[in-house]
C-alpha cells in the first residue's frame, strides 16, 4: 500500500465518492509530491474530475481524507481552499466573458488583497493604491503567459488557446503552491499543445506543483515526472511516464492493445 511521505504536498487517503448507487472514486490513495508535474490519465469517466472536485471543495468525499502539507481539506469550501494555496482550472473553460482579459485576471488577484467593501469606503486612496497594484500584479502573470497583448481585449473573443491560457493566469494570480490543470490542451492545436508544455514547464520553475488531468498523450510524456492512471474510479498505474506506458493493465485499459 502507498505510504504517507513528508514530501508529498497532497494526499488523498482511501477516497471514495458515491452518486447514488454510482461509485465515481472507489478506495482511491494517491499522494503528490512537492515540486513535481504529476499527470492524471484514464479513459472517460474514469473519475478524473470528480477527483479535482472532491480536492477543490467543489464536492465532499462519502469516505476518506484529503490532506494538504498537514491540513484535512474534506470540511472546508472551495473559497477557503483556495485561500490556502490551491488553484485549478477547468474541462470547460470558465472565464467572465464580457469582461477585458486584464480584469479576469484581477479577480483572481483579489483573493490576495487586503481591501474589502469597508476598507474602500473608508480609506479610498488606499484602496486605489491597493487597486493599482493589483492590476500591475495581474499585468505580470499576463506577461507570464504570454497575453499582455490582449490585456484590454474582451475574454470571450480569444481563440480558444489564449481563453485557456487566460484562465491558467487568473489560477496563477492567487500565488497558488499547488494548481491543478484540468485538460489544458483540450482543443489545442499542435503548436498550441507545444506553447502549453513550455508554459507548465515555467510554472514548475516558479516552484509550484502542478497536477493535471490530460489526454494527449504526447504531452503527457513530454512533461510529467509521474502519471496516475484511474479505471473506474481505482488506481491502476503508477509510474514514471516510461513505465506506465508499458504497462499492460494501462495498456488495456486506456491506451489501447
Amino acid at each position: 500500500m502507498l505510504e504517507k511521505k513528508a514530501e508529498h504536498i497532497l494526499w488523498l487517503e482511501n477516497i471514495r465518492k458515491v452518486f447514488g448507487g454510482v461509485v465515481a472514486v472507489d478506495d482511491l490513495t494517491i499522494g503528490v509530491e512537492k515540486g513535481s508535474v504529476t499527470s492524471v490519465i484514464g479513459p472517460n469517466g474514469a473519475g478524473k474530475t470528480t477527483v479535482f472536485n472532491l480536492i477543490t471543495g467543489f464536492l465532499s468525499p462519502s469516505s476518506g481524507r484529503i490532506v494538504y502539507s498537514g491540513r484535512a481539506l474534506n470540511r472546508l469550501r472551495p473559497h477557503r481552499i483556495a485561500s490556502l494555496g490551491i488553484a485549478r482550472t477547468f474541462q470547460n473553460v470558465r472565464l467572465f466573458p464580457q469582461m477585458t482579459v486584464l480584469e479576469n485576471v484581477m479577480v483572481g488577484r483579489h483573493l490576495r488583497s487586503a481591501a474589502g467593501i469597508f476598507f474602500s469606503s473608508a480609506l479610498p486612496p488606499a484602496w486605489r493604491r491597493e487597486e493599482a497594484r493589483i492590476r500591475q500584479e495581474a499585468m505580470d502573470w499576463l506577461e507570464f503567459v504570454g497575453l499582455t497583448g490582449h490585456a484590454r481585449a474582451i475574454a470571450g473573443n480569444l481563440p480558444l488557446g489564449s481563453q485557456r491560457m487566460l484562465e491558467i493566469a487568473r489560477a496563477l494570480a492567487i500565488e497558488p503552491h499547488l494548481i491543478l490543470l484540468d485538460e489544458p490542451a483540450a482543443g489545442l492545436n499542435s503548436r498550441e499543445t507545444i506553447a502549453m508544455g513550455e508554459l507548465i514547464e515555467k510554472i514548475r520553475q516558479q516552484r509550484m506543483t502542478v497536477v493535471l488531468v490530460e489526454h494527449d498523450m504526447e504531452l503527457v510524456m513530454d512533461i510529467s515526472d509521474r502519471v496516475l492512471v484511474i479505471n473506474f474510479g481505482r488506481l491502476i498505474g503508477d509510474g514514471t511516464p516510461e513505465a506506465v506506458q508499458d504497462d499492460p493493465d494501462v495498456i488495456a485499459a486506456y491506451l489501447g492493445e
